[in-house]
């Protein structure tokens, strides 16, 4: 049986490995104050950045869709991994070895599925770079070498050469200790009459890594007459590799992508390899599928989706090529980046035009010229008889919609106008008050704003997707004070211990702040953040009765504290304010209960409840008039 991992060890990945670092290999951070970073959420659609992270606390949270943990949590629900694969992936990034408690350490046995099958790849990967040296190989480096790429670029983009035979790769694997099964779940290996044999034999190889750099498929290029195969061959979808969510290149071009605001979509692995070998390193490409939507939220992601993002698709000239760039427009909407397409000179693609032309024809390709709408706009008119007043009626019926979806409204009039010269139409404004009506149509059935986060007014419900509990409006002072308080307890404990700690559950009135409060004491309480704010937060989270109550704790260690110099005396504001609360609570509660024991009341009880009130009378006046020092 696999052991559970110790729980040092875990801290220690907790620590070595940043979750700035790590959020980052996977989409655009920005400063969002306070020490924090920002983002768009990779859990949910969202247009402008909802997903913070909080590098100094470890946590991540998104005030969108309320998804929130640590470093851990984050490659869990991003990668779909298990906890114990998480902690193996990121100790191995890290240098650390794990210890496991029950029954020792032993990796081939205790790692899980998707570690193995990342593991075989890297593996398969290092095999097929080796096999390219081969004298059998000669033919791929002929192919290469053809296309104007020497060993320096193949060793760039890790291409290497599955042999010809039957199980060269199978069986290597199997001495490096993978299992049958894994080798056919990994999608290296297929069923033979006899066993598994190799999926890919007498081929080109390219690495497909995924947007963190593992490999996870490889994309093979036919080279041989009597192979019978498709000219590409890829991996089959594997619990690793699903093709509509993978970019090749990505791992090489992300950094330039978030850093410039500018992606390239070119067609194949050739492609892409020119580009980047032109200077042009913002270039990716789909794996044996169309464009589509998973990978416009990878590239959404990296762009931030500021107004200055570009996105230029570059397809060949011909009829195929063309209908690729009309379904990407299909997606447009999509993006908040401005599109575009690229069609080099007599069809060619980035590949054979580096060929023919060199690296600053590549370059000069993908400069933004043909918007993608125009294009899409000069294909439809083109299908289109002109001359004919029907001609003209049906190209306005299926360009007016596309103009309608044009995101910048002075360009959309701009465009319609164009539109209606292209078609030959003589009454401008008709075009233009068309396009505006679809575009009205448009708003009205599916236009919505982003929806507030939670500092800006959001009221949480029982049957909202947020804590249980009753209405949390923050607009009420005393729920925004209790939130406040919560924050610093959890940010910055060391400015309200140890007077935190004396507060009670029940001087939190909103219930998801009082169940907050009650992990916070079984976890060991504010004074134990100021020894160890990271075990802390790790110690609070755990604490939680529920997922809900442990996203609250995520949302108020990440959210920004109310002011921006935080200090001694504001901690004070409002410890003072939530423990004045709970007095004049419990002052009115006792003088109910003085009414309901009237003059015939025992004199001892009346004695004891009089006693009460002057006591918690006095410390109200003390609050007031010392405040913190009160406490």
């Amino acid at each position: 049986m696999a052991g559970r991992i110790n729980d040092d060890d875990v801290k220690a990945v907790r620590d070595a490995v940043p979750i700035d670092a790590v959020v980052s290999e996977y989409l655009q951070l920005r400063n969002a104050g306070g020490g924090n970073l920002k983002g768009l959420c990779p859990f949910h659609d969202e247009k402008s950045p909802s997903f913070q992270v909080s590098p100094s606390k470890g946590l991540f949270h998104c005030f969108g869709c309320q998804e929130g943990g640590d470093t851990i949590t984050f490659v869990m629900k991003v990668d779909h991994l298990s906890f114990s694969e998480v902690v193996e992936r990121l100790a191995g990034q890290a240098g650390i070895t794990l210890r496991y408690e029950e029954g020792g350490y032993n990796p081939s046995h205790q790692r899980g599925e998707r570690i193995r099958l990342v593991e075989a790849h890297k593996v398969a990967a290092q095999f097929y770079v080796e096999q390219l040296e081969s004298a059998e190989a000669e033919i791929g480096r002929k192919f290469l070498a053809e296309r104007g790429f020497d060993q320096a670029a193949a060793a760039h983009f890790g291409v290497g050469y599955s042999p010809a035979g039957w199980d060269h790769l199978t069986r290597f694997l199997r001495g490096k200790g993978f299992s049958d099964k894994e080798l056919t779940l990994s999608g290296l290996s297929q069923e033979g009459r006899r066993g598994p044999i190799d999926r890919f034999r007498g081929r080109l190889m390219w690495p497909i890594r995924d947007i963190s750099g593992d490999v996870v498929g490889f994309g093979a290029r036919k080279l041989r007459d009597d192979d019978n195969g498709p000219k590409y061959l890829n991996t089959p979808e594997t619990a690793i590799y699903k093709k509509s969510q993978v970019l090749y290149g990505v791992d090489l071009a992300k950094k330039e992508i978030a850093k410039t605001s500018r992606a390239v979509v070119v067609e194949g692995y050739t492609d892409v390899m020119a580009c980047h070998l032109a200077g042009v390193t913002t270039a990716i490409a789909t794996c044996g599928t169309a464009f589509g939507s998973d990978h416009i939220k990878i590239l959404r992601r990296l762009l931030m989706d500021n107004g200055s993002a570009r996105v230029i698709f570059t397809f060949d000239g011909d009829a195929a090529g063309q209908k690729a760039a009309l379904r990407a427009f299909e997606d447009d909407q999509k993006f908040a980046a401005e599109t575009y397409i690229a069609v080099a000179p007599e069809g060619m693609d980035p590949c054979d035009l580096r060929l023919a032309k060199g690296d600053e024809a590549v370059a000069d390709l993908v400069q933004p010229r043909t918007p993608l709408f125009e294009f899409a706009l000069r294909q439809i008119v083109a299908r289109y008889d002109l001359e004919t007043p029907a001609g003209r009626a049906g190209a306005l019926d299926e360009a007016a919609p596309i103009v309608a979806r044009i995101k910048n409204t002075g360009a959309q009039h701009e465009v319609a106008v164009q539109l209606a010269g292209m078609l030959g139409i003589l009454d401008t404004q008709f075009v233009v008050k068309r396009v505006a009506q679809l575009a009205r149509w448009a708003r009205d059935r599916g236009g919505r704003g982003p929806a507030p986060t939670p500092a800006q007014g959001q009221t949480f419900t029982a049957g909202s997707s947020g804590p249980s509990g009753p209405a949390l409006n923050l607009r009420n002072p005393v729920f925004a004070t209790e939130r406040e308080l919560l924050k610093l307890a959890l940010q910055r404990p060391e400015l309200v211990s140890p007077a935190f700690d004396a507060y009670g559950i029940d001087e939190f009135t909103a219930a998801p702040y009082a169940a907050v409060r009650q992990a916070i004491m079984e976890a060991g309480g504010a004074e134990l953040g100021t020894q160890d704010p990271q075990e802390y937060l790790v110690r609070v989270r755990e604490a939680a009765p529920d997922d809900a109550v442990r996203a609250m704790v995520t949302e108020l260690a990440v959210e920004a504290i109310m002011r921006r110099a935080v200090d001694v005396a504001y901690a004070g504001e409002q410890l003072v304010w939530v423990r004045r609360r709970a007095v004049d609570r419990r002052i009115a509660e006792v003088q109910g209960t003085l009414a309901r024991l009237g003059q015939h009341a025992d004199p001892q009880q009346l004695a004891a409840v009089q006693q009460e009130l002057m006591v918690l009378q006095r410390y109200n006046r003390a609050l007031m008039d010392r405040g913190a020092d009160a406490l």
